[in-house]
């Protein structure tokens, strides 16, 4: 599986509450109005600034704070096709499989790349091609791939009546 698109860049320490303020998750759970606020703790515009198939890099501990499932899937329901960072909050990487969002830890990458950089990502070999530079990655374990590549966790358990532990 590849992934391409544009990059942008945050820092360290973006909270559950950066990707879509509790302002709002609490007054709807209408999907697309509540993309309209994504990263708005961090930039205000960030909505009306992307496209389907833009990659979000960030520094360490993305997605703490609350377990709020809504964060990854606000982020995948607005078009963004991965996030890499160099760590990721446990409750939130997790929940970001999930829903079917793919999250990569790459220690080196957000210090190389800048904001509106083209980057590919090959799930499957490890790899992130940037600029002239390759990223290894530690690849994602097959049984995470399949929910990945079914769409999340439920999507997988209907296309395929079992989880991919058992």
């Amino acid at each position: 599986m590849i992934i391409k698109g544009r990059v942008w860049k945050f820092g360290d320490d973006i909270s559950t509450d950066h990707i879509i303020p509790g302002k709002y998750k609490f007054k709807t759970i209408d999907l697309d109005e509540l993309s309209k606020h994504l990263m708005e703790g961090v930039d205000p515009n960030f909505y009306s600034k992307i496209s389907k198939g833009d990659i979000i890099v960030a520094g360490k501990n993305f997605g703490c704070g609350s377990s709020r499932e809504q964060a990854p899937l606000i982020i995948k329901h607005a078009g963004i096709a991965a996030v890499v960072a160099k760590s990721f909050a446990r409750i939130f990487y997790r929940n970001s499989f999930n829903i079917g969002l793919p999250v990569i830890e790459s220690k080196d990458l957000v210090d190389y790349v800048n904001t509106g950089d083209i980057i590919e990502i090959s799930l499957t070999d490890g790899k992130i091609y940037a600029k002239d530079m390759i990223f290894d990655f530690k690849p994602i374990p097959d049984f995470l791939m399949k929910i990945l590549e079914d769409g999340g966790l439920v999507e997988h358990y209907k296309k395929r009546g079992k989880f991919p532990w058992e």
